[in-house]
C-alpha cells in the first residue's frame, strides 16, 4: 500500500480522538502531491469514517467549539487553538426525483453504514478522490485518481452522476486553468448536455473570480469555459467575441487556428492583468477589478464591429464600444450580484475602467498639449483607482506583442502618466473639491439648487488649475459675485 505523509500542527490531536478512523481528502491531497508543501491548518479536508454525526460531535466536545450549522451537508465545524476545520462523515450524494439540475436538488445521505470507497466515489475528479489516513500515511486510491496527477489531466469519477452537479463543468475549468491540467475529451460531450441555468447567481461568480485570482494563466480556463459551452449557456456577452473579428494589422495576436478575434484579445490581456496584479502586489478586491474589467474590456465590441474604408483600405472598426461595452458589461455583473467586494465597490470601478479604458493612451498620444486639467480629471474621473486604469491600458496593449508576457514593468507610455501625476502633485487627496457648502454658506448663499451650481462650477475651476487652495478659491467666488453684481447695476 502506498503512503503520503501529511502533517499540519494539529494532527497528533485528531489521531489521538479518532485514531485510524480519520482521514485527509480532497484537495489537500492533491495539492500535497502536487506541489509537495506542507499544509497549513487552514487548508485540510478531514473525514471520519465509520461514526455518526452525533459521536463525533460527542468526542469533539470539550477539547473545542463544534458548530452543526453544516449538518444538513454532513459537516461538523471545529474550532481549536484558533483554528477551525471542516470535519465530514462520508456521504452518498443522489439527485433528487424531478429535481432540476442545481445543488439544492442534490440528496444527501451520512452515516458510519456509508463506507469511505462510497465517499471518493461521489466526488467530482479522480484527482480529487484521494483519501490519506492520518494515523500512518496509507493511501486510498480506488480511482487511479495519483495516475491523473502524475498525468496532470482531469477526469470523472463518476460519468453516471458527474451531471448531477453541473457545478462541476466550472470547476473543471478553474482546475484546468489553477493546475495547467488537461481535461479529459469525455468532459467535453458530458458537458454539451449539462444545463446550467439551475446554478445560483452566487455559484457561477464565486466560481468565474476564483478562476481569475487562482490562476497564473486565467486563459487557460477561461477557454475551456469556451470549449466546456459555459460561455453559451453563462456568458453569452463573452461567447459572440470569439466570433468578432478584428483588424488583423492592428490586433496581430490570433487564437491557435490564426483567428484575429475579439476572443484571442482578451485571453491575452487577462492573463497580462494577472501578471500585473501578482507584480504590483494589488489586494485582492483591486485585482479582481483590473482581471474583471480585462475580461469585460472589449465586450462592446460584438455590438458595434463594423467595415470601414480607412486610411485607403477596408478596416475593421468598433466605434463606441466602450460606452456599449459599459451596458453589456453592467448587466452581466448584475446578473451575478458583483457588487462589491471587502467593502470595495467592484462593480462601479470595473464599470469605470471599461468605460475609460483608451483614455491614457489617448492622454499620451496628445501629450503635447497635456496639461493639469487633463490629468487631474482622468484621476478624478477613476475616483482615484487610475492606477488600475494604468495597468488595464498597458495590458491591452501589451497584448499585440510577439511576446506579451515577456515583460518586467509597464512601459514608457504608463511612466509617462505616472510622471504627469508626479510633476503636477496630483492625487486622490489633492483633488478633493476645496471649497464646500459650509463655505458658501458663509459668504450668505442658501442651501439649493444654485449653491450646487456654485459649487460644481468652483469644483470644475480648481481642476482646471485656477486655483490650489481654498482661500485662492473663495477670492475667486467672491471676485465673480461682485462683477456680477456691477452689471446687474
Amino acid at each position: 500500500m502506498k503512503r503520503l505523509r501529511i502533517d499540519f500542527p494539529q494532527k497528533d490531536f485528531f489521531v489521538s480522538v479518532f485514531g485510524r478512523d480519520a482521514y485527509v481528502v480532497g484537495g489537500t491531497v492533491r495539492d500535497r502531491i502536487l506541489y509537495g508543501k506542507a499544509v497549513a491548518e487552514q487548508d485540510v479536508d478531514l473525514l471520519v469514517t465509520g461514526l455518526g454525526y452525533d459521536e463525533i460531535e460527542s468526542r469533539l466536545r470539550g477539547h473545542g467549539k463544534t458548530d452543526t450549522v453544516g449538518k444538513s451537508f454532513a459537516v461538523i465545524k471545529f474550532s481549536r487553538r484558533g483554528r477551525t476545520f471542516d470535519i465530514a462523515l462520508p456521504r452518498r450524494d443522489r439527485k433528487k426525483e424531478g429535481g432540476a439540475h442545481g445543488h439544492r436538488d442534490i440528496e444527501v445521505q451520512s452515516g458510519p453504514e456509508v463506507t469511505l470507497e462510497e465517499d471518493l466515489g461521489r466526488r467530482d475528479f479522480t484527482c480529487n478522490s484521494i483519501a490519506v489516513r492520518l494515523a500512518d500515511g496509507a493511501v486510498v486510491d480506488p480511482h487511479r485518481g495519483l495516475e491523473a496527477i502524475a498525468g496532470r489531466r482531469i477526469a470523472m469519477t463518476s460519468p453516471a452522476s458527474f451531471s448531477d452537479d453541473p457545478l462541476r463543468v466550472l470547476r473543471a475549468a478553474r482546475f484546468a486553468s489553477s493546475h495547467d491540467f488537461a481535461v479529459n475529451k469525455a468532459i467535453y460531450a458530458k458537458a454539451r448536455k449539462v444545463p446550467l441555468g439551475g446554478l445560483s447567481a452566487e455559484r457561477v461568480a464565486d466560481e468565474l473570480l476564483r478562476l481569475l485570482l487562482e490562476s497564473p494563466r486565467p486563459s487557460l480556463g477561461l477557454q475551456e469555459y469556451l470549449r466546456l459551452t459555459v460561455l453559451d449557456q453563462l456568458f453569452p456577452e463573452l461567447a459572440v467575441l470569439a466570433l468578432t473579428i478584428q483588424d488583423a494589422l492592428f490586433h496581430p495576436e490570433s487564437d491557435e487556428q490564426g483567428h484575429h478575434s475579439v476572443w484571442a484579445h482578451t485571453l491575452i490581456t487577462v492573463d497580462i492583468a494577472a501578471k500585473l496584479a501578482r507584480q504590483q502586489r494589488l489586494d485582492e478586491p483591486r485585482a479582481l477589478a483590473l482581471l474583471l474589467a480585462a475580461l469585460l474590456h472589449d465586450c462592446g465590441k460584438a455590438v458595434t464591429t463594423a467595415w470601414e474604408f480607412k486610411r485607403g483600405r477596408m478596416t475593421v472598426t468598433s466605434p463606441l464600444h466602450d460606452s456599449r461595452g459599459v451596458k453589456l458589461a453592467g448587466g452581466l455583473l448584475e446578473r451575478l450580484r458583483i457588487e462589491t467586494r471587502q467593502g470595495f465597490p467592484l462593480r462601479r470601478i470595473v464599470l469605470k475602467l471599461i468605460q475609460q479604458h483608451h483614455r491614457i493612451f489617448e492622454l499620451y498620444r496628445n501629450r503635447g498639449e497635456i496639461t493639469f486639467r487633463a490629468v487631474a480629471r482622468a484621476v478624478k474621473d477613476m475616483d482615484g483607482e487610475d492606477r488600475l486604469l494604468l495597468l488595464l491600458d498597458f495590458a491591452d496593449r501589451r497584448s499585440r506583442a510577439a511576446r506579451p508576457l515577456a515583460f518586467r514593468k509597464p512601459d514608457a507610455i504608463a511612466r509617462w502618466f505616472s510622471e504627469r501625476k508626479e510633476e503636477y502633485r496630483i492625487s486622490q487627496e489633492t483633488i478633493r473639491p476645496l471649497i464646500l457648502g459650509r463655505d458658501l454658506l458663509a459668504l450668505g448663499v442658501p442651501a439649493g439648487r444654485q449653491m450646487g451650481v456654485h459649487l460644481k462650477r468652483l469644483y470644475d475651476l480648481q481642476l482646471d488649475g485656477a486655483f490650489r487652495t481654498r482661500e485662492q478659491g473663495l477670492a475667486i467666488f467672491r471676485a465673480g459675485r461682485r462683477q456680477k453684481e456691477g452689471e446687474s447695476k
